[in-house]
């Protein structure tokens, strides 16, 4: 099957409150355009200037998510049209985020980064940082961005028991703190091509599926 084939098995498979996110880092434009051409919307980028390359090229009405680890010197390269940031891990970095999206005039969507994962290569806040963050209400004083939800990533490993037990930690946090930002505050990104059905059980509304869509990735331009 080619890409667009699997993307619409796997579409067609999930639940229709599930956003699928087509993650197309070091893909060409030429396969996203045949998912485009299929109906998909949403794609995913860990690298701003990849991103920002196939924005130049590609129809204007792609949702492009951010979902990788994230620069503060970079931010300004993909405020003008980025639809979801996933990876906020710090204050410093949401600070950042809003600065650049009012000066664009925007509020941009972001998703507050976890780490749960047993992995010290992972990035994100714990989730007592979260709590205590939240308490403390700051994001209430960062008027260019929108939190609407949690985004984390399993560790990497066959133990499905491990996995899950992570994502209903996410999930637990998520329905903690869901008072302190109101009615925009919906989604959970979690769950990739290996895990996607254990997030899905465990409260996922957005899954980030690459190479199970377009097969294994190619490093060599490294882009």
């Amino acid at each position: 099957m080619n890409c667009a084939q699997k993307y619409s098995e796997i579409k067609n498979n999930l639940p229709e409150n599930i956003t699928l996110l087509a993650v197309s880092k070091t893909k060409p434009e030429s396969d996203i355009m045949k998912l485009y051409e299929i109906g998909c919307r949403d794609f995913g980028e860990n690298k701003v200037q990849e991103m920002t390359q196939k924005y130049n090229v590609l129809p204007k009405d792609i949702r492009w998510h951010q979902i990788g680890h994230l620069q503060t010197n970079k931010i300004k390269y993909i405020i003008p049209f980025v639809h979801m940031i996933h990876s906020i891990d710090s204050i410093k970095l949401a600070q950042e985020v809003s600065k650049q999206a009012v000066s664009h005039g925007r509020i941009v969507n972001c998703l507050l980064q976890v780490k749960v994962a047993n992995e010290d290569t992972k990035f994100g806040l714990s989730p007592e940082e979260i709590k205590q963050i939240v308490g403390e209400g700051t994001f209430d004083t960062l008027p260019g961005i929108q939190i609407c939800g949690l985004m984390a990533m399993a560790t990497n490993t066959d133990d499905t028991q491990e996995i899950r037990k992570e994502f209903t930690e996410v999930k637990k946090l998520f329905e903690e703190i869901k008072s302190k930002f109101g009615d925009n505050f919906t989604q959970i990104s979690m769950g990739m091509s290996s895990d996607y059905p254990i997030a899905i059980e465990c409260g996922s509304t957005i899954v980030r599926i690459g190479s199970t869509i377009f097969g294994e990735r190619d490093y060599s331009s490294n882009k």
